[in-house]
């Protein structure tokens, strides 16, 4: 059936026509939401909405009358053949609305719903049109029943290695933990979680997902479109008005009280950030989304917010902030589309105010504040239950660059790369754990805290192969910590897992020659020599040696017979297999265009190209792109034998729902433990 077909009976569908009417002068519906099979193709399989009993979320259609003339005058929605009672915001689109939506079209919405009892349910919108003309759409949705259950969950930790496939953990390990005759020698804190599966990452849209609807798919239970976040698409071009989805966080805020934690290398505003607790369809709109972390977490229950990102803190005369009232949020009282958020969730109004300061408004609601690691250091976690950390103007330097800093290597321009990016004393992903954990676990309710290896992801996109390495080994010790914490405790369920794979990177083998070698034939350059006298396959490869220094790092990562990364998913680049000195220009730091950060390579073409060996990408531009390639999740904690097997991202959040409400038996025998 075509999308734009009512999907009542037909006999229904004529008794809405009066009579002698024909069935082409319908108004019709282009959109309903929930997204369903059955409005879109007829099929009332698969389910493609999914929620858990009394979890939120909107209801919308939009309506195109049959001719320009007309217009819709009334809609109302109905689930399983009930109508319902709350009131329905129509707007028209004669503004607002995306350039291929007819002026006279309207969009229906209904704020907030909630749904207890488990099943399919269908649901319907009937527009009526100004000539009296009426259509019916119908889709359905899905609630998720709970179990009967054992242990329930008082902390959810979710570990998210940003793009960190299969291969990524590999490299990790062989770097980080060494062989011995096949053998690894030291595992990785995530080799050692008892229970493992594969998780499918599709997005609403496509089969390669980006970061948000990756990430929001984990705590939300539902497809997003790329680039949306805890949200259902629309037609509307505000990017913060689309129908929600009730997230993790505001359900067990509201539910039972559990706190909120957001730990990450990367711009807080960022796409897996926000995608906890920011409802936006544009992961790009900064402003509104930084105030939204503030101004919602009644709703969330945000209590720790750390990472980088200062700029959309600062007040816009500051220098490095990058406020703006472009990517700003504020809605309006007097229209019911976006005046129910406010009613019907209970969000913030919001206010276009370049001008503010977000730091001191978070001071002012209790936050201790770090400006670095000293600060960090500084704060009593006995002392405060609010934290908010932000280590850098926009994404945090990786831990390549911070580790260099920190043994004060000078490979920047005037120092360290930490010098050159202004912040010279950043803490490492493991240090902002262990503090998150100190101020949430003083919530007698409990807490979900994510921790994301942001640069896992950034570094890979840039085919910048020991800097992805070493964030997937500052990732692991995160997890240590996050692990030590549930083992103590026994109530805490910690899942390790990733939005996607980037890059399609692929461990190739080793280097066949010593790193002085490598260096003498970067300086003859060219494919004869970088490729043919380097690249060692099968048993060539052997096992790349590197040593660890006392920091737990490589004490340098230019060792003989290197590990040799290749990308399935890559952009054209020059390639010498050695470590590179600087990371590639980074567009989202303020300054990047001023020296000393204007001097870094700007893409991986400008990088290694004195070794004339160019590897031709398979994709345009100059990044390497995400892959829809499964990726792993490890578990460990109660509930943790429930992740084994082949799942949706969508899947996740149902079991995490299941942990914290009623609980998992795991089967006999079972140990989350070990």
């Amino acid at each position: 059936m075509k999308k734009n077909s009512p999907l009542l009976p037909l006999p229904a569908c004529i008794g809405l026509l009066t009579l002698g009417t024909l069935a082409f002068a319908q108004p019709v519906v282009t959109r309903l939401t929930p997204p369903s099979e059955l409005f879109s193709n007829g099929q009332a399989a698969p389910i493609v909405a999914r929620f858990l009993p009394e979890q939120r979320f909107d209801l919308q259609a939009t309506i195109k009358p049959d001719d320009a003339s007309k217009s819709i005058t009334k809609a109302e929605f109905s689930i399983d053949n009930q109508v319902v009672n709350i009131s329905t915001a129509l707007r028209d689109c004669s503004t607002g609305c995306l350039p291929t939506i007819s002026k006279n079209s309207a969009v229906a919405t209904v704020r907030a719903i909630t749904i207890k009892k488990p099943g399919v349910h269908t649901f319907s919108v009937t527009a009526t049109q100004s000539d009296g003309q009426k259509v019916v759409a119908t889709g359905n949705f899905e609630i998720v029943p709970f179990e009967n259950g054992g242990q329930k969950v008082k902390n959810i930790i979710i570990f998210l290695g940003d793009g960190m496939g299969i291969a990524h953990r590999s490299a990790a390990r062989i770097v980080a933990g060494g062989f011995a005759q096949g053998k690894s020698i030291k595992p990785l804190a995530m080799d050692t979680f008892p229970v493992t599966g594969l998780v499918k990452t599709a997005s609403l849209n496509s089969i390669v997902t980006d970061s948000a609807p990756g990430m929001a798919a984990y705590v939300s239970g539902n497809k997003g479109n790329n680039n949306e976040e805890g949200v259902f698409p629309d037609d509307t071009l505000d990017p913060f008005d689309n129908p929600r989805i009730e997230y993790l966080s505001e359900y067990l805020k509201r539910t039972q009280g559990k706190a909120l934690g957001i730990v990450t290398t990367a711009d807080v505003f960022d796409a897996t950030p926000a995608a906890n607790a920011i409802h936006t369809s544009n992961r790009g709109a900064g402003t509104g989304i930084v105030d939204q972390f503030f101004d919602d977490r009644h709703l969330t229950g945000l209590s720790v917010l750390m990472g980088g990102g200062r700029k959309w803190f600062l007040p816009s005369t500051v220098p490095g902030s990058q406020r703006s009232d472009r990517n700003d949020y504020a809605f309006s009282s007097t229209d019911a589309h976006t005046a129910d958020i406010v009613k019907r969730w209970g969000a913030h109004p919001g206010k276009l105010d370049k001008e503010r300061d977000l730091i001191a408004d978070f001071k002012s609601a209790g936050f201790a504040y770090a400006a670095d690691k000293s600060s960090l250091d500084a704060i009593n976690s006995k002392q405060t239950n609010k934290l908010l950390g932000l280590f850098a103007y926009s994404n945090m330097n990786v831990a390549l660059d911070k580790i260099d800093g920190r043994r004060g290597k000078k490979n920047g321009v005037k120092g360290s790369v930490v010098d050159d990016f202004g912040f010279p004393d950043q803490p490492m992903l493991e240090e902002m754990t262990v503090k998150a954990l100190d101020v949430l676990s003083k919530d007698k309710n409990g807490f979900v805290l994510m921790v994301e290896a942001a640069s896992i992801d950034k570094q890979a996109h840039n085919m910048d192969t020991e800097r992805w390495i070493l964030d997937t080994i500052e990732f692991d010790n995160a997890i240590r910590v996050g692990q030590s914490f549930a083992q103590k405790r026994g109530d805490t369920l910690v899942i390790i897992t990733a939005d996607h794979e980037v890059s399609g990177v692929s461990l190739i083998g080793g280097s066949i020659v010593s790193d002085s070698k490598l260096a003498e034939l970067a300086k003859d350059g060219g494919v004869a020599n970088l490729r043919d006298k380097v690249v060692g396959a099968y048993e060539k490869a052997g096992f790349p040696k590197y040593r660890l220094a006392n920091d737990g790092y490589p004490e340098t990562t230019n060792v003989d017979n290197r590990l040799l990364v290749g990308y399935g998913a890559n952009s054209d680049r020059h390639e010498d297999w050695r470590t590179n000195d600087r990371p590639i220009q980074d567009s989202q730091q303020p300054f990047s265009k001023s020296e000393p950060l204007s001097i870094y390579p700007a893409d991986p073409t400008a990088r290694d190209a004195e070794g004339r060996f160019m590897v031709t990408g398979q994709v345009p531009g100059n990044s390497g792109v995400h892959t829809a390639s499964d990726i792993p999740l490890s578990a460990f904690g109660p509930g943790a034998w429930s992740f084994t097997g082949v799942l949706d991202n969508t899947d996740v959040f149902f079991i995490l729902g299941q942990a914290a409400v009623k609980g998992v038996r795991p089967p006999k025998g079972f140990t989350a433990t070990k």
